[in-house]
């Protein structure tokens, strides 16, 4: 227990540092983009043309917004930092403080007015839509050439609500981003998706299965100015708006249209082989470190997290388990802290973990204004998830034990904790170990979810691989083969574990049968 308390109060005491460092860093300037918006922002494995490297990877971004930030930056004399974050997280890690602007192509909408502020236009899109371009509407000139078309849009932008300007379409549920919508563009699953010329164009020249649609102004969208306007966000009231609008004005539209050309131009146009299974060893092949990297902290996570939920499962589990005091206080004290305790049991058990990391991550430094590092979050999250779950496991645990067990170590004149300790909790591991195994292997696939808060686990490294190859089909069969063998690998050392207790217990009976054996005779 004072291991536990020391323990504890160590993190404690780390995440006040890390807090304390975090909020001194006043020298740089971050900035929060998906880094898989191409030609706006992009992934890409060295420095070369201006790339910026992004916070807590040995990737970099770069694109159209990469180099107007840059020009900010260097206007307030602070260093560039890239946070690589998912669209539907921006805004959250914007007005709890882990970034100081977005520059993500983003639209000034009214909606999102209401909660930041936004800089002048740095570039001003045209609506397109993007389809297969073997498909029965690659000829369309019109938005209403596109009748029974499946259509959709990424989730948290204007464009979703553009598809209802289209007579006819299948208005299909809004995606998460591009690269999906891609890939279910190329699969057919739908029939195409709204997006900016920029993006389109990206896509149609990566990847030959895609063409962009483009409209004259009486066949396109109706839109407002705002809408097709592309602009810094910054908190409410933020003093560097005026420089940021100071730097944007002195970017011409000639400039902007060069910058932007030369972006499209610089784009990574990924050599891609024949068949299948020789796509995929070109990709293990050209970034098998990167799928290293990202397993070895999907393995860290859920080892870590499932060690430390056992942990916290097995503390509250005896607590729950242990007689009421006799004391008047004490026993409305224990009272008290039993409700806490099933309240944050039922929380976590009936809240999904991406849920659950959204508030954590973000909520913690917009309330509470503690800047937790996404990793020790990443941990934190886990284990206290996996906690909950432990708990009622644990106290399943304890009452499969048989009572005479508990009667037998009160004859001996143990104690509650005494009799816990050396007699009950070892059958209790042996009993649960199963379930925390299984605890374990759910760990290692949930952690995917925490992609949400931008952590480099195993699914976060390969989407954003295939945003750079945009071989999605290729790059997410080797992910999902990783999977498989984690979790097999941990599931078969699990059971050799198991067989092994039961070996033991069952010497253990014997040779206690023996000694009783012999004492009778």
């Amino acid at each position: 227990m004072k291991k536990l308390i020391i323990f504890i109060l160590s993190l404690t005491i780390f995440f006040s540092i890390t807090s304390i460092l975090t909020f001194a860093k006043s020298d740089v300037y971050k900035v929060g983009m998906e880094a898989g918006y191409p030609p706006f922002n992009w992934t890409q494995k060295t420095k070369k043309n201006g790339a910026v490297l992004i916070e807590g990877s040995d990737q970099y971004a770069n694109g159209y917004d990469v180099q107007i930030a840059k020009k900010v930056a260097k206007e307030m004399n602070k260093k560039l930092v890239v946070v690589k974050i998912k669209w539907d997280g921006l805004i959250p890690a914007l007005t709890s403080g882990k970034i100081d602007a977005i520059v993500a192509g983003m639209s000034p909408t009214k909606e999102r007015r209401d909660t930041i502020d936004f800089s002048n236009s740095y570039y001003t899109s045209q609506i397109v839509i993007v389809v297969n371009k073997n498909g029965k509407f690659a000829n369309a000139k019109s938005i209403q050439d596109f009748k029974n078309a499946k259509i959709t849009a990424q989730q948290g932008t204007f464009h979703y609500n553009l598809i209802s300007q289209m007579n006819g379409v299948k208005k299909q549920p809004a995606m998460g981003d591009f690269s999906g919508m891609r890939v279910a563009t190329q699969s057919n699953t739908i029939d195409g998706y709204i997006g900016e010329r920029p993006e389109g164009l990206t896509a149609q020249v990566n990847d030959p299965k895609l063409k962009m649609i483009t409209f004259s102004k009486t066949n396109g969208f109706k839109t407002k100015a705002d809408e097709v306007m592309t602009s810094i966000g910054v908190l409410k009231g933020n003093q560097d708006l005026s420089i940021i609008n100071d730097v944007l004005s002195k970017i011409s539209d000639k400039k902007r249209v060069q910058l932007m050309d030369k972006m499209t131009s610089l784009q990574n146009h990924p050599e891609k082989a024949d068949g299948f299974w020789q796509q995929v060893a070109m990709i293990i092949k050209a970034n098998g470190t990167y799928f290293v990297a990202g397993a070895g902290v999907t393995l860290f996570i859920s080892i870590i997290g499932t060690i430390i939920g056992t942990i916290i499962g097995l503390l509250i589990g005896v607590f729950k388990t242990a007689p009421k005091s006799s004391n008047k206080y004490l026993s409305i004290i224990n009272a008290i802290f039993n409700a806490i305790l099933n309240i944050y049991v039922e929380i976590f058990r009936g809240t999904p973990m991406i849920v659950q990391a959204m508030i954590i991550y973000y909520g913690s430094a917009q309330f509470l204004g503690i800047s937790i590092d996404k990793l020790w979050a990443a941990l934190f999250i886990v284990s206290i998830n996996t906690g909950a779950y432990m708990t009622e496991i644990v106290r399943g645990g304890i009452f499969a034990v048989d009572k005479g067990q508990f009667e037998a170590a009160a004859a001996l004149g143990m104690n509650h904790n005494q009799a816990m300790m050396k007699v009950i909790l070892p059958q209790t591991i042996r009993n649960i170990l199963p379930a925390a195994g299984n605890e374990f292997v759910i760990n290692i696939k949930d952690t995917s979810v925490l992609n949400v808060i931008s952590v480099s686990e195993l699914f976060f490294a390969g989407n954003t691989i295939a945003q750079q190859n945009y071989q999605y089909f290729q790059t997410f069969t080797i992910i999902s083969v990783i999977y498989f063998v984690l979790t097999f690998t941990v599931t078969r050392i699990l059971r050799f574990v198991e067989k092994k207790l039961d070996t033991v217990k069952v010497t253990t009976g014997a040779n206690q049968m023996q000694v009783k054996l012999e004492v009778e005779k």
